[in-house]
């Protein structure tokens, strides 16, 4: 070999070098402005602007078949976790149960674990995860406190009262505290109980409060008008800060989403369009003070405010680049907005909706112009509804007083609620899921009494849900392409994207899939847990250690890490059918009884100001599910003002009328599961289970 040929392998082979150690430094780089490596899953949304991706792609369509269970680590301490994992410098924080853990994100062994030592002081982390400075974990608290812990030892730095001194009953921080430009911000929900939510920004060093933003304005200041002028029914106005928020340091604006007004119902003691409740919000990073708001629901008296974090996007639409932030209404409906003025990115009119004048309904919602729900249309429920329910097609159906058969689209319990969007800059597209659903619009007189959740529920009699997972393209609002699952699938996860064209998401039924970004596909499912498992699944994160990209997840009371070429196998085989519908179901199983009485009480125990308030519902079996042995007698005992006849669905039994304050009663000789209905109140429905 002559010298010009010994030059050329030698620069050949220095240029090689030199292009693996680019590479490698450029995936330890730090992201500009974030200062953490891309290997890294910093936020519980990944980034800043938490759109929930990544940028590696080790992991991709290619190498998916490969994908196997790296090691999983029982996270002990009691309690299990729903909370994404952040990681930093290849170590794994997140919350279970009353514990913050750090654990290696190579091998999953433990290094550290943070648990209150005082049981009474409510110390109990959130469950949504933690948030990170350089060296320091922060953590929301149930006590309404933000607390800073070491990164390397756990060891705790400070802890602050984030809401009222003393705490309202209810009150708590259940956002994952974010760290941006030395403070820390956190929300501040209030438990639907009353008070006031708010967001709260404290020096990361110190856990001073440098500002509070209320959600319901005070006097003198702008939106107090939208409440009663005549009544100081705003100080216990509601607006709690449930879900996590996300930062923009470049426009130096901070937003979050807020809750529903307070009483939850009762809109007929709050005229007006109550903001800054179900409301994005876009605050001065420094001052705390109001850059520009959306309300989404006016004068919400149906929970359905945005239940789900916003995420940053950029978009290009009409020839320029626009810095975008998404936000998806309870109805599955997305609103878009340029991130820096508020200005909707397509458009957003007003729509007349259905009236009720008594709980002094706003005339009209607002509904993003040409957009595409990624919940099924009312035309998918309307051969399913059976008498003696009604449907009725709008979201937006008031919960009438004395309104019993009718029911709407996601009524009383809204559809998209709680789990985390994504966004692929790779496809254009966000990624959510929520659930479709029917359910009674029921009131009571009493406009304190929230608890209609137990008809909500237990939804006999009423169609079981559909899960959905779906790609919405920004540019239209239009729906790319949707994954319709069982109902009983839907957990509590979301979905995470990666460059490696895929979008993970894990079931409530313990087994992580992974789809195809574009396509929608399923393209890999992993069976974490026993066949038959039902729990609540935390968000996915993925993130690099040593050059290895893993992909974790929480399931119950453990966390798993998967690596291509992982040799932890699935737990069990997928069930051939899927888990019973989550929602139906939701509850308390059929409760062993020989008595069951024809009215509940209702009680709203955690009002704020102490007490409680009730009423007797005169159309709900108490317990609706009983369990009885063959042979046994079920007294039927009418503790109401009305005459009732119980009878069998399929007209096999009946006690006859029973009048108030007396009983009739049911035999059984086989096992079986039978309906019951009140032949003057059909709707009234209960289930016997009848065992050996």
């Amino acid at each position: 070999m002559d010298n010009r040929a010994r030059m050329l392998v030698v620069a050949t082979a220095f240029a090689l070098v030199s292009s693996t150690v680019a590479l490698q430094a450029q995936a330890q780089a730090p992201e500009p402005g974030v200062g953490y490596s891309v290997a890294d899953w910093p936020f519980v949304g990944g980034d800043q602007g938490s759109s929930r991706y990544s940028t590696l792609a080790d992991i991709s369509l290619d190498t998916i078949n490969r994908l196997g269970g790296a090691w999983v680590t029982r996270l002990d301490g009691g309690g299990s976790s729903r909370s994404t994992p952040v990681v930093k410098d290849g170590v794994i924080y997140l919350t279970a149960g009353p514990s913050v853990h750090a654990i290696s994100g190579a091998t999953g062994e433990t290094l550290w674990r943070w648990q209150s030592d005082d049981p009474e002081a409510r110390m109990v982390p959130t469950w949504q995860g933690v948030g990170l400075s350089e060296e320091l974990v922060f953590v929301g608290l149930a006590s309404a406190q933000v607390a800073a812990l070491r990164q390397d030892t756990g060891a705790l730095v400070w802890a602050t009262a984030a809401g009222s001194v003393p705490s309202h009953d209810g009150e708590t921080v259940t956002t994952a505290p974010m760290h941006a430009r030395g403070k820390v911000f956190v929300g501040v929900a209030n438990g639907d109980s009353g008070g006031q939510g708010r967001v709260v920004a404290l020096d990361a060093a110190t856990g001073e409060i440098e500002w509070t933003f209320f959600v319901v304005p005070r006097p003198g200041e702008f939106g107090h008008e939208t409440w009663p002028q005549d009544s100081n029914i705003w100080e216990v106005g509601g607006g709690g800060v449930w879900l996590n928020g996300n930062v923009d340091p470049e426009l130096g604006l901070v937003y979050f989403s807020t809750g529903n007004p307070v009483p939850m119902f009762g809109g007929e003691v709050r005229e007006g369009d109550n903001l800054f409740t179900a409301a994005v919000l876009a605050l001065d990073m420094e001052t705390g003070e109001r850059r520009w708001h959306f309300q989404v629901v006016r004068h919400d008296i149906w929970d359905a405010d945005i239940a789900t974090p916003t995420l940053q996007y950029d978009v290009e639409m009409g020839g320029q680049t626009r810095k975008a932030l998404a936000a998806i209404r309870a109805d599955g409906l997305l609103f878009l907005f340029d991130r820096e003025t508020g200005e909707p990115l397509i458009p957003i009119e007003q729509r007349p909706v259905p009236q009720d004048a008594r709980l002094l309904t706003a005339d009209t919602q607002p509904f993003p112009v040409g957009a595409e729900s990624i919940i099924p249309d009312c035309s998918y429920w309307r051969d399913r509804v059976a008498p003696p329910f009604e449907l009725s097609c709008s979201v937006f159906t008031p919960l009438s007083v004395g309104q019993e058969t009718v029911v709407a689209l996601g009524s009383p319990i809204p559809m998209v609620r709680v789990t985390p969007m994504a966004f692929s800059p790779q496809t254009g597209y966000i990624y959510a899921q929520g659930r479709g659903h029917v359910g009674r619009a029921k009131r009571f007189a009493d406009p304190w009494i929230s608890d209609n959740r137990p008809d909500g529920y237990l939804r006999l009699g009423l169609p079981e849900s559909t899960g959905v997972l779906a790609a919405v393209d920004p540019k239209t609002n239009r729906v790319a392409w949707k994954q319709e699952l069982p109902g009983g699938r839907l957990g509590t996860s979301g979905p995470l994207a990666t460059a490696g064209g895929l979008v993970f998401w894990g079931a409530a039924d313990g087994q992580l899939d992974a789809y195809n970004a574009q396509t929608g596909e399923r393209v890999w499912a992993f069976q974490a847990t026993p066949a038959g498992t039902r729990l609540r699944p935390g968000p996915t994160a993925t993130y690099a250690v040593d050059g290895t990209q893993y992909v974790a997840i929480p399931m119950g009371n453990e966390l798993w890490a998967f690596a291509l070429d992982g040799t932890v196998p699935p737990r069990d085989e997928p069930l051939a059918e899927p888990l019973a519908d989550l929602v139906r179901w939701t509850g308390p199983p059929p409760r062993e009884t020989n008595d069951m009485e024809t009215s509940t009480l209702r009680e709203n125990p955690s009002w704020s100001l102490g007490g409680s308030r009730g009423a007797l519902d005169e159309h709900a079996f108490n317990p609706q599910r009983a369990q009885i042995r063959v042979g046994e007698r079920l007294r039927i005992i009418n503790n109401g003002e009305l005459s009732h006849t119980v009878v069998a669905r399929d007209g096999s039994r009946t006690t006859g009328l029973i009048e108030p304050g007396l009983f009739g009663s049911l035999t059984f000789d086989a096992p079986g599961t039978f309906l019951f209905h009140c032949e003057e109140h059909p709707w009234a429905l209960a289930e016997v289970t009848v065992v050996p």
